[in-house]
């Protein structure tokens, strides 16, 4: 089994129907842990990637109501030359 943790962003705070259908998807096989952080506006799944794959895990967040929004890119990596990068 391969655990795959993965974080996803949502717009707007899951309605109370979404939350229980949420609740729900831990019953689908492969879903180990569910978790939602509505201060961060995140919600964490840990899944078995050797039953699922990321794409299916959208889906089922948005067959639960979940408005899915992509996160925010990592920060460009500093160059070489730049002064704030230290050289080991």
């Amino acid at each position: 089994m391969t655990t795959v943790d993965v974080l996803f962003h949502f717009a707007m705070a899951p309605s109370e129907r979404s939350v229980l259908a949420l609740a729900s998807i831990r019953e689908v096989y492969g879903i180990r842990r569910v978790t939602l952080d509505e201060r961060a506006g995140t919600i964490g799944i840990e899944y078995d990637a050797t039953r699922l794959n990321e794409p299916v895990v959208r889906q089922l967040l948005r067959r639960a109501g979940i408005e899915i929004v992509d996160a925010p890119s990592p920060e460009e990596p500093l160059e070489q030359d730049d002064p704030a990068v230290v050289q080991a």
